[in-house]
């Protein structure tokens, strides 16, 4: 199965806070083309991430719900992200409890690292290759709760192992994941073909293929939108042209 942006058909946005420089920076130590060099030139269909094991786990590990809800909800987002920190400790718990406990839609995690962040797709890479472990949600929290504490870190990856060991995930195929840039792919697929969708901020929602502009400020605004969103989305009974699958 393809990773979850491979498979959407359309997209829909709720945009909430306002960072106009979208392209993930890719420390020279990753190896690889950074996104912000490769999307522009790039069909959006020419990002695909590999289809192996570890990418398919990382895919998986990052959609939270019941597999049985029709709605989708996508959360394009970066953790170094100031904005994409106060939506999360301002909404995220009761989108989750609303709509995800409650079986009615699944959410899931789209990356989306800008450039103007230095630890932001360090960041993603850890969250990512917990996600390997099903561990991407512990690993998503813990990142938000600290971010202060290694955003700014010259070389966070001593922080992010400290904070990957937090939340239990196993530490030598962890650190071999990370090590190896073995989710890079799959975050940079996630960034060209959001930026081919148009997101120039953080964070975006993507709810059942509508389009919704949030202009109403940032936490009690996007949160209206969003959950308007979904309502709307759930009394039609469809997951729309934004369903990944």
């Amino acid at each position: 199965m393809p990773p979850v942006l491979l498979r959407i058909a359309a997209l829909a946005l709720v945009t909430a806070c306002a960072h106009s420089d979208a392209a993930a920076r890719n420390d020279s130590a990753h190896g690889a083309t950074s996104p912000a060099s490769t999307s522009a030139a790039s069909s959006p269909a020419s990002a695909a991430a590999p289809h192996d094991s570890i990418t398919d786990l990382a895919d998986r590990g990052r959609i939270l719900g019941d597999s049985t809800a029709k709605v989708w909800v996508l959360m394009a987002s970066d953790f170094q992200c100031p904005f994409c920190k106060e939506w999360h400790d301002t909404n995220f718990a009761s989108l989750v409890k609303n709509y995800v406990d409650t079986k009615r839609i699944r959410l899931a995690f789209i990356n989306m690292p800008l450039s103007m962040h230095q630890n932001a797709v360090p960041a993603a890479e850890a969250a990512m290759c917990a996600s390997v472990q099903n561990k991407f949600w512990p690993m998503h929290e813990a990142l938000f709760a600290s971010q202060p504490t290694w955003e700014e870190l010259p070389d966070p990856k001593p922080k992010l192992d400290s904070i990957a060991a937090s939340v239990g995930v196993a530490m030598p195929a962890w650190r071999d994941c990370v090590s190896h840039h073995s989710t890079l792919a799959l975050i940079q697929a996630d960034h060209d073909r959001i930026r081919s969708a148009g997101v120039n901020s953080t964070p975006t929602f993507f709810v059942a293929g509508k389009m919704i502009v949030n202009n109403q400020g940032l936490s009690a605004g996007a949160a209206a939108n969003v959950a308007g969103a979904i309502d709307a989305a759930l009394k039609a009974g469809s997951g729309g042209a934004g369903s990944p699958r």
